[in-house]
């Protein structure tokens, strides 16, 4: 009994200092949040790596191809979409018909910005049949992931409306990116103000990288001053239409991209054929690009992360 008063005094401290403690967090709680310009992240080579084995996966399960039609294609649509879903993108799933299969587009939107304002970044998710399509193109496909990734592990804020597309069909005739711009009301098609493209990105022993000559100069000109400020070479490239970016030019959206080529009549030796697959790529210029996309998404977008001040 003769310890009581001590108990006492020692719950009241503890009481005293817990009401402090709230006090202070709910102050910091109250703190006004601003937004400041953000840098875009570094992001190691591995990380769009881990895609690309997945995408391996998915061909070695599914008859060694991802192509339009086969089940290859829908599980690697399935598996994009699971990966954005987990870190709140919206994402849609828009189907379309072509030469009697089913195919599948894959849109993603990051919730805020300007959605009058719309930048929009794509690469063309399916395979040709004869082989799993790990450079062409699961190297866009999984640059742009991770970016989008990053997107969300930033918690971005950026000004303008961010938008992401993984493309159906591309390699049987620009299909799923033709059908959604063909698709979509006038007002909605005006809201989309540039769309970046990305299909092969990581040949081995690339020389120069080729941004594409055949869209908007202004657009191109933002991936070419990139790659110069590390001086990493480029060369102006007329894709002639032959990649997802067509389908926006023809509708008067600004469009434009680069691949890791210099030519067109000398492609990555595995281009379209089976041995397309993940040692076949280069590690190092699937990350350079997956960086390039990172740095220029940034920009363009106005990124912004939330700070208190």
């Amino acid at each position: 009994m003769r310890h009581r008063p001590l108990v006492v005094a020692g719950l009241v401290a503890a009481l005293s200092a817990t009401a402090v403690l709230t006090a202070t967090m709910a102050q910091a709680d109250t703190t006004p949040v601003r937004l400041v310009a953000a840098d875009p992240p570094t992001i190691p080579t591995s990380a769009p790596l881990v895609h690309i084995g997945d995408l391996q996966k998915i061909a070695d399960a599914n008859g060694g191809t991802r192509a339009h039609g086969r089940p290859g294609h829908k599980a690697s649509v399935e598996a994009v979409k699971a990966k954005l879903d987990a870190v709140g993108f919206k994402t849609q799933v828009v189907p379309f018909n072509h030469a009697g299969a089913q195919g599948w587009n894959l849109i993603a939107d990051w919730t805020g910005g300007d959605e009058n304002n719309i930048l929009m970044v794509g690469a063309h998710i399916d395979s040709v049949t004869a082989g799993p399509g790990l450079n062409d193109n699961g190297s866009g496909t999984s640059a742009i992931l991770e970016v989008a990734l990053q997107v969300a592990k930033a918690n971005l804020k950026p000004t303008r409306h961010l938008r992401f597309a993984w493309w159906g069909a591309e390699e049987i005739g620009l299909i799923g990116s033709s059908a959604y711009v063909r698709a979509l009301p006038a007002a909605e098609k005006s809201k989309i103000k540039s769309y970046l493209n990305f299909d092969m990105v990581a040949t081995k022993k690339v020389k120069k990288w080729g941004v594409y000559s055949d869209g908007d100069k202004a657009l191109a000109a933002e991936i070419k001053a990139w790659y110069d400020a590390r001086n990493v070479p480029t060369v102006p490239l007329d894709i002639n239409g032959r990649s997802d970016h067509a389908a926006f030019t023809r509708a008067g959206i600004a469009a434009s991209g680069v691949i890791s080529e210099d030519s067109l009549s000398n492609l990555d030796p595995c281009y379209h054929k089976a041995c397309d697959t993940q040692t076949s790529l280069s590690p190092d210029a699937l990350g350079l690009a997956t960086n390039m996309i990172a740095g220029v998404m940034w920009k363009l977008s106005g990124a912004k992360v939330a700070a208190r001040s």
